[in-house]
Formats: C-alpha cells, sequence, structure tokens
C-alpha cells in the first residue's frame, strides 16, 4: 500500500496588532467625524454681514434705478461672503478643527445649491424685468440653503433658515414696495439676532 503524503496546512499569519489598532481608530475617527455637527458657523461674522445688510438696505433705497438698487444689493452679497469665509475660518482655527472636515463639507454641498440657483435665477428676472420679485427670491432660497446645511449643524441654524424662508414668502406676496425693507430685516436683523445667540451659545 502507497503511503500518500497529507499536504502541510497553511499557515495563517495573524494580522499585526499594531495595524489592526489603526485601522480600528480610523474606523471611530470617521464615524464620530460624521456623527458631529459642522459648529464653525459664525456667530460674530453673522452679526456684522447683518449691521452691513442694514447699511445695504439704507444705499439699496436710495438708487433712482432698477439697476443700481441690484449692484447694491450684489455688492453686499460679494461682501458678506467674504466675511463669512473669514469669520468661519477663524473660528474653526480656534477650535482647532478643519474648516472642510466631514461635517463641513456636507453644510457647503447643501447649502451651495439653493445659492447656485439664485443666481442663474437672478439674471433671468432680472433680463426679463422682474426685479421686483428678486427680494422675495433672495431670501426664500438663502434661507432653503440655511436649512439644508443647517441639518449638519447646530440647531439654532435651521431654525434661521426657517425664518428667511417665512420672510421669502412674504416678500413675494406683499407690494413691491416692501421689498427692501424685507430684505434689510431678513439679512440685516435676522443675521445680527442669530449672529448673537450663535456667538452666545456656541463660541464666536
Amino acid at each position: 500500500m502507497a503511503y500518500r503524503r497529507q499536504p502541510c496546512p497553511r499557515q495563517v499569519t495573524p494580522a499585526a496588532p499594531a495595524s489592526r489598532a489603526l485601522d480600528d481608530l480610523r474606523f471611530i475617527r470617521e464615524t464620530m467625524e460624521s456623527a458631529a455637527a459642522f459648529t464653525a458657523v459664525p456667530g460674530l461674522g453673522g452679526v456684522i454681514i447683518g449691521v452691513t445688510a442694514l447699511v445695504a438696505a439704507f444705499v439699496a433705497a436710495r438708487q433712482s434705478s432698477p439697476a443700481a438698487w441690484l449692484a447694491a444689493w450684489v455688492a453686499e452679497g460679494v461682501l458678506a461672503l467674504g466675511i463669512a469665509g473669514a469669520a468661519m475660518i477663524r473660528k474653526a482655527r480656534r477650535a482647532e478643527t478643519p474648516v472642510f472636515s466631514r461635517p463641513g463639507r456636507k453644510f457647503a454641498l447643501s447649502l451651495s445649491p439653493p445659492f447656485f440657483a439664485g443666481a442663474l435665477l437672478t439674471v433671468v428676472l432680472y433680463r426679463a424685468g422682474y426685479v421686483t420679485a428678486l427680494p422675495g427670491l433672495w431670501l426664500l432660497l438663502y434661507g432653503t440653503g440655511v436649512v439644508t446645511g443647517g441639518a449638519f449643524s447646530v440647531r439654532v441654524v435651521p431654525v434661521m433658515g426657517l425664518c428667511f424662508m417665512v420672510t421669502g414668502g412674504v416678500a413675494l406676496f406683499c407690494p413691491a414696495a416692501w421689498g427692501n425693507i424685507l430684505m434689510g430685516l431678513g439679512f440685516g436683523v435676522l443675521h445680527i439676532i442669530f449672529g448673537a445667540i450663535i456667538a452666545w451659545r456656541y463660541g464666536g
């Protein structure tokens, strides 16, 4: 009877403990990061934006043409973006957290589409001669962006967005003469109120 050699069992190399621990730590960190809220929404920056918006409302109300009125508010929008960006970076650095963390990226991606839609509709409505519809449109879409982005931030942010949406809805159905006043109320007063709340409760 021929002797049949049994195959040697394959040796399984155990995973290195250090490598497994690093993988576990990476998983825990990514899980915590994805569940965290984006807290770099600037409170003091919001207050400053509110003040500049009130100034813009005052300046825009004294313009004699729709083009000049639009230019005043577009300039305010560009200024507000700069203030918000600088304040957000400053707050993130103070908290030693990256601005474009996973919650930060989700916040930005949720906030951007309504802003992009608003920019396109602004051009279309201006060319069609419907400038009086812009205050309601801007307030409504800005509020929509803040609500969707605020889903990844602290609780007061989506509440602020809802207030903007309500103001925008009112502006859409109010007399055209109220548009600039409601712009000042929304972009000015609401930013100051909620910016102060965010600065007080969430550190700047």
